[in-house]
């Protein structure tokens, strides 16, 4: 049995720590922190008892993560913040000795921009000290990148052309709203696209390549191709990979919105005054659009997200295909939570318990899919996400 301090009480929060305080034989003590103590307090009440602690704590400051970690004294750090904040925890759980697992890798906050390059530069720091760092072990990255080690393991001997595919079919009422953080989301959207073709990447402009593609229980959907932080460790770590693309789902009404918020300038993250102040118009513009955690209640439909892959076993051209559909009315009767929260918070559980039963443990800064994938595959579907598979099918792509 194990303490685990969890720093984040939004929509994946509040699912991790569920998840956690459902699993006393694993997770003995929980600690929420975030810097807004009321929000962890009100995630703690959807628990019995008194299973989870809460506090406050400033995530960009490493002495007060510092000092909350030492007087916890939790064997790991669950990281489901802002991406801005991943270095500042992690330099947190190195002077105070204990592991780490996010599930969004590093964006500087003064450019939307993200890659790995950060966080794998604290692999000889972890590994001296005997830690474990894992990285984007939410569902995409995170269960995307094991479906692909798992394929990679059991499927291929090669594997040659690798698209994840991400179809968000739900309908919450609203005329505009993001699945989790807006900032976050509208950055990462709105940003060029890229994907790795030949030993190099494609970079286009963004929603530049579009396809219809078929989603199992929902059908066709317009899907793009962007950029997504996974794609950069899946080529690293399977090098046999001629082509690695993510694609993602935007209905019409949503990528009118998107035009719009861009061309008024409510997207950039270059800071102006207003009135003597000085405000950043996306975060501005977060502060007016409903809240992710907000949406469970009335959202309908479901999310599709999985992995199409093409390659040689032996000697023979084979494809496959890997996914989970999860019902957003499943996930809030469950979790209070929407889809996108449940399928980023439950496998961020699954990675901390994988680390705390010893099976993924090994010193350094990791990637999801640099673990062995089956025991992780074997207990996915047990906490409310199964996987179904397709040998040999059209892959559309």
């Amino acid at each position: 049995m194990s303490k685990v301090l969890i720093i984040g009480a939004g929509g994946v929060g509040s699912v991790v720590t569920q998840k956690c305080a459902s699993l006393p034989e694993v997770f003995s003590d929980i600690m929420l922190a975030s810097r807004t103590k009321s929000k962890c307090e009100a995630i703690a009440r959807r628990v019995d008892g008194n299973r989870v602690k809460t506090a406050q704590v400033d995530a960009d400051n490493v002495p007060e993560l510092l000092a909350l970690i030492n007087t916890f004294k939790p064997e790991m750090v669950i990281n489901v913040a802002l991406p801005y904040q991943d270095l500042t925890i992690m330099e947190a759980c190195l002077e105070a000795g204990v592991h780490y697992l996010d599930t969004a890798n590093y964006e500087p906050k003064d450019e939307a921009h993200f890659e790995y390059s950060w966080q794998w530069a604290y692999h000889e720091r972890f590994k001296e000290k005997g830690l474990t760092a894992i990285l984007g072990c939410g569902f995409d990255p995170g269960v995307t990148s094991i479906y692909t080690a798992f394929a990679a393991k059991h499927h291929f001997d090669e594997m040659h052309y690798l698209d994840i595919v991400d179809c968000n079919a739900g309908d919450h009422g609203k005329a505009f709203a993001t699945n989790f953080n807006p900032e976050i989301n509208i950055r990462e959207v709105t940003q060029k696209g890229k994907y790795w073709e030949n030993g190099k990447w494609v970079e286009t402009d963004p929603h530049a390549i579009k396809k219809p593609l078929n989603y199992p229980n929902i059908g066709a959907r317009n899907s793009y191709v962007i950029y997504h932080e996974e794609l950069e460790s899946l080529v690293k770590n399977f090098p046999s990979l001629k082509r690695a693309r993510f694609w993602m789902t935007f209905g019409d009404e949503y990528l009118t919105h998107l035009r719009v918020i861009q061309n008024i300038g409510m997207a950039s993250i270059e800071p102006i005054i207003y009135k003597g102040v000085e405000i950043v118009p996306l975060q501005f513009l977060k502060e007016t659009l409903p809240n992710p955690g907000d949406l469970g209640e009335n959202y309908t439909g479901e999310t599709s997200i999985g992995c199409r892959i093409r390659g040689i076993k032996e000697g023979k051209e084979k494809t496959y295909y890997i996914w989970n559909n999860c019902k957003h009315q499943d996930a809030y009767n469950e979790t209070g939570a929407q889809g996108v929260s449940y399928t980023t918070g439950v496998p961020a559980m699954l990675g901390v318990m994988m680390l705390l039963t010893g099976k993924w443990k090994k010193p350094g800064v990791f990637n999801v899919e640099e673990f062995d994938p089956d025991p992780f595959m074997e207990l996915i579907g047990t906490y409310g996400l199964p996987w179904n598979e397709e040998i040999n099918g059209d892959l559309e792509l």
